[in-house]
């Protein structure tokens, strides 16, 4: 069973920065695309970023518009671990942050494509 766990979460001043990492466990997910969503206090979990499984090319990445220019998603294949760096904090991104694998390598943007899902990490950004 895969286990995923988001860590570094935590309050930050607006025009800050965070790396949270999300290390998974119990199965290699280096061919599996992985995403973070996000969930503000009454708001629907929203798409936030993706980047594929690793193929003979490389991987790919996709972003919300909200966070495209702010936000990079990237994945440590030997650690077995993806990373969302987010520079340029705003308040509206306040929210718990959820990582989310899939066994596709293909890049999914709805929550009911992901298999796995991380207990989330609480983000809040202050002004």
């Amino acid at each position: 069973q895969v286990q995923l766990v988001e860590l570094g979460g935590g309050l930050v001043q607006a025009g800050g920065s965070l790396r949270p990492p999300c290390a998974a466990s119990g199965r290699t997910l280096s061919s599996s695309a992985m995403s973070w969503f996000r969930q503000a206090p009454g708001k629907e979990c929203e798409f936030v970023a993706a980047v594929t499984g690793i193929s003979w090319t490389g991987d790919s990445t996709y972003y919300a518009d909200s966070v495209k220019g702010r936000f990079t998603i990237s994945r440590d294949n030997a650690k077995n671990a993806v990373y969302l760096q987010m520079n340029s904090l705003k308040p509206e991104d306040t929210a718990v942050y959820y990582c989310a694998a899939r066994y596709s390598r293909n890049i999914a943007t709805r929550r009911n494509e992901y298999a796995f899902w991380g207990q989330g990490t609480q983000v809040t950004v202050s002004s």
